[in-house]
């Protein structure tokens, strides 16, 4: 075996070791989330109930019950899968973030794992947060805004008004499902926009992007936010002023993380002495443009003219 063969099987040896141990992190992931997907299809009922807690809300302010039907057969099994699947991952998530971490943090240098074990933190607690103010703020005021299209007779009951002509009364009558994948809608849309912060705090640990780059798109992303208010929340002008108010906020937090992110690695660069200002730079440059002018004459053709 020549020595070429000898290179090539020590540099795929690593490879290969990445790959098996990749392997094990997913599998028990995966394992740890269909054990919560388990435990919570247990439980799926209380849960479900627990998520129609603002629905039924709004429907007790306005005097009605809170009742939700299946209009298939098999509905009632989906919805439970459906609960299962989104407690399921949330259950496990801790255990899967942990999988994913020791993964990493063995290719990653004791300065860097100081870096990056901090968003890691963040991120799940900004997802619950966004989803917890979508559950408890932008739900509610989601269900009021479609209910309020309701129309009633003078008691609540269906009104004709002729033989050929339709009830005037037109009540709510959910399906589970529906009602569910609404619901988990919100949920992820705002959990999601609450990792705002997280990605540009560290995209600007990396040097993708600058408070000052951020500043100046200000109006690109004031668009971006409505737009994206206008397709995650109904069309009720109150919900999408709540979410771009909170949204651009969260942009506003971001350039002020990421200007803090900056300072501190400009005060690192200093103390090692490998920082340079704007200044410096360019009469350096302005010095070496002069001593490479081949016009510009040396001190001693200066002194004979």
């Amino acid at each position: 075996m020549s020595m070429r063969d000898d290179e090539l099987e020590d540099s795929s040896a690593p490879l290969i070791e990445h790959l098996a141990e990749l392997r094990t992190r997913l599998i028990h992931s995966v394992l740890a989330f269909i054990v919560g997907m388990v435990i919570c299809f247990t439980i799926a009922t209380p849960i479900f109930n627990f998520l129609t807690a603002p629905l039924c809300q709004v429907l007790a302010d306005r005097g009605q019950d809170c009742d939700l039907i299946f209009i298939s057969p098999q509905e009632g099994f989906f919805v439970a899968i459906k609960v299962s699947l989104l407690g399921g991952f949330i259950l496990a998530f801790p255990y899967i973030a942990n999988q994913m971490w020791r993964f990493v943090a063995p290719g990653l240098y004791r300065s860097e794992k100081g870096a990056f074990l901090p968003f890691l933190i963040a991120s799940p607690f900004m997802f619950f947060l966004g989803a917890a103010f979508a559950f408890y703020v932008v739900t509610p005021l989601a269900y009021d805004f479609f209910l309020g299209f309701q129309q009633f007779g003078g008691e609540g009951e269906a009104v004709e008004g002729g033989q050929n002509a339709a009830p005037l009364s037109v009540v709510f009558q959910g399906s589970a499902q529906e009602y569910l994948n609404l619901t988990i809608k919100f949920i992820v849309a705002f959990g999601l926009c609450f990792q705002l912060p997280v990605l540009l705090t560290l995209m600007g640990k990396a040097g993708l992007v600058s408070a000052p780059g951020l500043r100046s798109v200000r109006k690109y992303a004031v668009v971006g936010i409505l737009l994206l208010a206008a397709l995650v929340t109904p069309p009720d002008v109150i919900t999408q002023i709540i979410l771009f108010v909170v949204v651009y906020g969260l942009y506003e937090v971001s350039i002020q993380l990421v200007q803090r992110v900056e300072k501190k690695r400009e005060a690192e660069l200093r103390e090692q002495g490998l920082w340079f200002d704007d200044d410096d730079d360019e009469d350096v440059t302005d010095d070496e443009d002069v001593d490479d002018d081949p016009l510009a004459g040396t001190d001693e053709d200066k002194d004979k003219t």
